[in-house]
């Protein structure tokens, strides 16, 4: 979890870059202990606990790329046609017991074990065949290939011995047939990362109940645990917390006692009316932040502790998001995402940035970095261009969904013409 003690940033508010608010965050962050073995076929978005060592060759033999015939190399001359006898053919699966000697060729499928005395494949395209009595003939024009071609060269893909997957790998579902491939039935892998998530404010409504004026339905808290479920978190769904300040404190230990993460939404800026700031404040080391950014200027994070902060019997690490519903999700991506996969013991990799060519003008001072909802689209060229999504507000969850990524205008940059390129991130590459 890191080692407790004063944050990095202290306790009042301070304003920061992105860049600056990501560095001090990573600066803290160690991963979580705990660990489990699960089956091979369970374990798609699990981190990798311990490399995973290949038991055997891969392949286990020397064996054919292509449909064909397999012959013996030297035979090849770069002036001079071949002709070969078949004697036979071989399987995938089922290999051939007798040598091919001089002169001599094998029908072979691909995957099938190279007989000995065998070392390249001229694909069946590449041949002319002609079947007699006493064993098909194999006609190689000159030139046609050299010697070693289309074999696959026995642990040519992976030697004994070596790692297949290093730990800290989110695994993917090529690395499970990876795992497979190489027999292995079980995997060690880090626990799951517990994250609790609670929404907060008198404003806020549970679905499915009457909305009264001047409250809004509680919309943060699905958008952030879906984002978790994806990112392969364990999620504990603490609900709706009256603002008030006995039932924050008690939510707040609950988390504490439970969870490796908390995960809240409001509360955090200077002008909120609710108990959020006060109560985190008491548990915690806490730095409040102003982060230059839009959307999602506040922003608050720290250790908070069980027991004596001295001596804490449990420490949770909090993120407490801003309220607007756009604010909460993009300061999640930006901030979050890789924080906690760091906490999960993965080794998150810096995320894919897009250049498009943006299809208007956009407005923007430098000083601050900008994430605006978009759209990324191929243009009649067949180069990317991107586009906004209406309405930038903070509060418009709608042009979140209706965007496929999000389009990035840096800290220094200033105003964008149309054409012009500008950095994108794709939803696919954060959720």
């Amino acid at each position: 979890m890191g080692e407790p003690g004063p944050s990095p940033l202290t306790a009042h508010e301070a304003n920061l870059s992105v860049a600056q608010a990501r560095a001090a965050i990573a600066e803290r962050l160690r991963p979580i202990e705990g660990r489990e073995t699960v089956p091979t076929a369970l374990a798609l978005g699990r981190v990798l606990a311990d490399d995973v060592i290949s038991p055997i060759d891969v392949p286990a033999h020397d064996n054919s790329a292509m449909d064909g015939y397999a012959f013996a190399g030297a035979a090849l001359r770069a002036d001079a046609p071949l002709e070969l006898r078949a004697i036979g053919s071989v399987m995938a699966g089922a290999p051939l017991s007798q040598a091919v000697a001089a002169g001599q060729c094998v029908r072979i499928m691909t995957g099938a074990v190279m007989p000995a005395g065998t070392d390249t494949v001229v694909p069946l395209e590449l041949c002319r065949v002609d079947e007699q009595a006493a064993g098909a003939r194999v006609h190689i024009g000159p030139g046609t290939l050299t010697a070693g071609e289309n074999l696959r060269r026995r642990g040519e893909d992976l030697s004994r011995g070596c790692a297949a997957l290093a730990a800290g790998r989110l695994l993917k579902p090529s690395d499970l047939g990876l795992i497979a491939s190489l027999g292995i039935a079980s995997v060690p892998v880090k626990r799951r990362l517990r994250v609790a998530v609670f929404s907060t404010g008198d404003e806020i409504a549970a679905l499915g109940q009457p909305l009264a004026p001047g409250c809004v339905y509680d919309s943060n808290r699905f958008s952030l645990m879906a984002a978790l479920q994806r990112l392969g978190m364990e999620v504990i769904d603490l609900g709706l917390v009256r603002d008030d300040p006995e039932a924050l404190q008690a939510a707040v230990q609950q988390a504490i006692a439970q969870a490796d993460v908390l995960l809240t939404s409001g509360g955090v800026s200077a002008g909120d009316a609710d108990h959020t700031r006060a109560v985190l404040g008491r548990v915690g080391e806490v730095a409040f932040w102003k982060v230059a950014m839009r959307p999602g200027r506040p922003f608050a994070f720290g250790p908070l502790y069980a027991g004596d902060a001295r001596r804490p019997s449990k420490t949770a690490w909090l993120f407490a998001l801003p309220g607007n519903p756009v604010a909460a999700l993009v300061t999640f991506y930006v901030f979050a995402r890789e924080a906690l996969l760091t906490l999960a013991g993965a080794s998150p990799q810096p995320l894919p940035v897009l250049q498009a060519r943006s299809t208007v003008a956009i407005r923007k001072r430098p000083g601050r970095t900008e994430f605006q909802r978009a759209r990324v689209s191929p243009a009649a060229d067949g180069t990317w261009q991107v586009q906004t999504t209406g309405s930038q507000g903070a509060g418009i969850l709608r042009s979140m969904s209706e965007a496929n990524a999000l389009l990035v205008l840096r800290h220094d940059q200033g105003s964008v013409a149309a054409g012009e390129a500008v950095d994108v991130w794709l939803f696919d590459g954060l959720v």
